[in-house]
């Protein structure tokens, strides 16, 4: 018993002797690698891991016990370990285990189920995981101030939100990354939630999404999907049934953009719709707008209203009218160009005017700035690894006139796909250019195209999909 005194008395004195002697053994080594060619390193580093992991395994020289306790229940797990290398890693358990050998630990049951699993990365800084252990290993790694393990779990987080799930994990993490005050974690789900909403409103998960988190996805004008028609027909769907505050659904229907409905399809909604019918007072302001917006020239509705607000704004909807998908096989090859058409604008005035749309796509272009003044002295290969130097880029023009455009100006929004899972592509980036801007800043400029392991591409292809807002602008007003 002394013994095992002594011996928590002086831990922090040992921990700090082993951090010197550790580090003074590596700086001796990188010395005398670096000033004499004879030396060699010897690395026996995964002997030393293995011996400490048979330490956890059999509890040999054990000098301190965890009771892990699971909540509402009367299990206790028993788990050997040694104090040295649980204070080495975590300061909480530096505090837990002062002046004692046997501590009690209350944990839920998700993290008491993988208590085990978090003390044996003490012992060897390594740790598998799946997407039912994230939440509760970033629990533990939090609670315990295992700064190291709670980042890597959450860059694990990040990295696997398109990964497949039974019950979709998303909405879960995002609602956790919440409570944590995790804003990384907390924005990337975000931007999945809104890049890939036809994907999650198909999904189960769609009914578990909070009040909070649907206010603030409904606002998005960055939201993927089919159509407004689909994001109403979803948010229809999830009030019925989670039944939120009047307050909450009164918000969220005025959220919806009427005007990027058809009016066929707003006479159908508003005679089949239960909640718009119930709620009709709350709302009729916009559907009478929306109708007006309709019946008039965008021009003419401009001098009574104003346009240049959400209401009138177009989300990233997926459809012929709005955009094009692009496919490009193997766009490492070479350049690849692209023509298609989008409507004029949302209002029942414009569905029959087309506007004309080129893309060009480059796998290697270099910038201007880059570039140096071949001669004919310059080899061919010479301009052939100048041209590997490059990066992708993709330019979104119109051969059509500013007068063509009267009254209105465009946001061209690219979509890349980087996932696929159950047939179906996962958006991870989206850029956005003003009409002004032709060519994509940034575009992929991270992305290595040359490699078939390349996150952005799928089975060797470039997954694009091209969006044209159109957005109206302010006149001046009638008298």
């Amino acid at each position: 018993m002394q013994r095992t005194q002594s011996w928590q008395m002086g831990g922090i004195k040992w921990l700090n002797l082993l951090s010197l002697l550790f580090a003074v053994v590596e700086t001796a080594q990188k010395s005398d690698v670096g000033t004499d060619t004879t030396a060699a390193l010897i690395n026996h580093s995964s002997m030393i891991i293995h011996r400490l992991q048979d330490l956890i395994q059999y509890g040999n020289s054990s000098d301190t016990t965890l009771r892990i306790h699971t909540i509402n229940s009367d299990e206790v797990k028993i788990i050997h370990t040694h104090q040295l290398l649980l204070v080495l890693q975590s300061d909480v358990f530096e505090g837990l285990l002062v002046n004692q050998s046997v501590v009690t630990l209350e944990e839920p049951a998700d993290c008491a189920l993988i208590f085990e699993k978090f003390i044996r990365y003490f012992y060897s800084g390594e740790i598998s995981i799946n997407l039912n252990q994230a939440i509760p290993l970033h629990r533990l790694a939090n609670k315990y101030h295992v700064l190291a393990l709670k980042s890597g779990v959450s860059e694990y987080m990040q990295n696997h939100l398109a990964s497949e799930s039974s019950q979709g994990h998303v909405v879960s993490w995002y609602h956790y990354a919440l409570r944590m005050g995790d804003e990384g974690l907390q924005e990337s789900c975000l931007n999945f939630l809104a890049w890939n909403l036809s994907t999650v409103i198909s999904s189960s998960e769609w009914v578990t999404v909070s009040d909070d988190l649907m206010v603030s996805l409904i606002q998005r004008s960055d939201l993927v999907l089919q159509s407004e028609l689909e994001l109403f027909t979803a948010v229809e769907e999830w009030v019925l049934k989670n039944n939120p505050d009047v307050p909450v659904i009164e918000k969220v229907l005025r959220s919806i953009r009427y005007p990027m409905i058809t009016p066929n399809q707003l006479f159908q909604i508003q005679k089949k719709s239960v909640i718009l019918s119930t709620y009709h007072n709350s709302v009729q302001d916009l559907l009478f707008q929306t109708f007006q917006f309709h019946s008039a020239s965008p021009l003419h509705f401009a001098k009574y209203f104003d346009v240049n607000c959400s209401m009138f704004i177009p989300r990233n909807y997926l459809t012929p009218s709005w955009g094009s998908q692009w496919i490009i096989n193997n766009p490492a090859r070479d350049d690849r160009s692209l023509t298609f058409q989008t409507q004029l604008g949302p209002s029942n005035h414009d569905v029959s005017k087309k506007t004309t749309w080129n893309a060009l796509f480059s796998p290697r272009w270099l910038p201007v700035s880059h570039r140096s003044s071949y001669s004919d002295s310059v080899s061919s290969n010479s301009q052939s690894n100048r041209l590997e130097e490059g990066r992708p880029r993709l330019v979104v023009t119109s051969p059509m006139s500013g007068i063509d455009f009267a009254g209105v100006s465009f946001q061209k929004t690219v979509l890349v796909g980087v996932k696929k899972q159950q047939g179906k592509v996962f958006i991870k980036h989206v850029y956005n250019v003003h009409q002004s801007t032709d060519e994509v800043p940034d575009f992929l400029i991270y992305a290595d195209l040359q490699k078939k392991t390349s996150e952005y591409l799928i089975e060797n292809s470039l997954h694009l999909h091209i969006i044209i807002k159109p957005i109206y602008h302010s006149l001046i007003k009638a008298k």
